[in-house]
């Protein structure tokens, strides 16, 4: 769903703005609302979350449906920037933002270190592709864009190459910081069985 408000928001508007479930994402001023996840979507996302973290903790760690704030840096509008929610934002322990007193923080005003997104049957493939080159463009390592009903997934890396994954026995990447993660599409798609 995209916002039909008479005048596009700032990202400073956006924000103020009550969650939406299933949530709303702020692209260049525009409000587009994420389709309902479905059962594919749902049980590879729930599992995948825990095999990164158990893979790359305490080096790193993975969040379900985090939102990510941060402005395009290359346009001057006010209309700019981006609020992502991307299925799965992975983060490298340093680059977690924390508060004074260790605890992990409520806001992320940066991008993840890997983006992962799993095509819901409504959802456009062409605006999740745009919402990680975003990601990279802004220094994420490595984007995964997973497709369960073509059980393909499309890797995208920081060096603008993108590779893809169709074949079961097929080693996914990961960025060097889950190197302990090893993942076919054999294993990612056996979670829908």
């Amino acid at each position: 769903m995209v916002n039909t408000l008479s005048q596009p928001l700032t990202l400073v508007e956006f924000l103020t703005l009550p969650e939406t479930k299933p949530a709303s994402e702020y692209i260049d001023g525009q409000v587009i609302q994420k389709p309902m996840p479905q059962g594919k979507h749902s049980a590879i996302q729930g599992e995948l979350v825990p095999a990164i973290n158990q893979a790359v903790k305490p080096e790193a760690r993975a969040f379900p449906e985090l939102r990510c704030t941060y402005p395009s840096g290359s346009r001057s509008s006010v209309y700019g920037g981006r609020s992502l929610v991307p299925d799965v934002a992975v983060f490298i322990g340093q680059r977690i933002p924390r508060e004074e007193n260790g605890d992990i923080a409520n806001t992320f005003s940066i991008p993840p270190d890997w983006t992962i997104e799993i095509l819901s049957p409504d959802q456009s493939q062409t605006k999740v592709t745009k919402n990680i080159i975003h990601c990279l463009t802004h220094g994420t390592l490595m984007g995964w864009l997973i497709d369960p009903h073509e059980q393909t997934v499309f890797v995208y890396s920081s060096k603008a190459e993108i590779t893809v994954f169709d074949q079961t026995e097929n080693i996914l990447p990961v960025p060097d910081f889950a190197k302990n993660l090893s993942l076919t599409i054999k294993d990612l798609f056996a979670w829908l069985k």
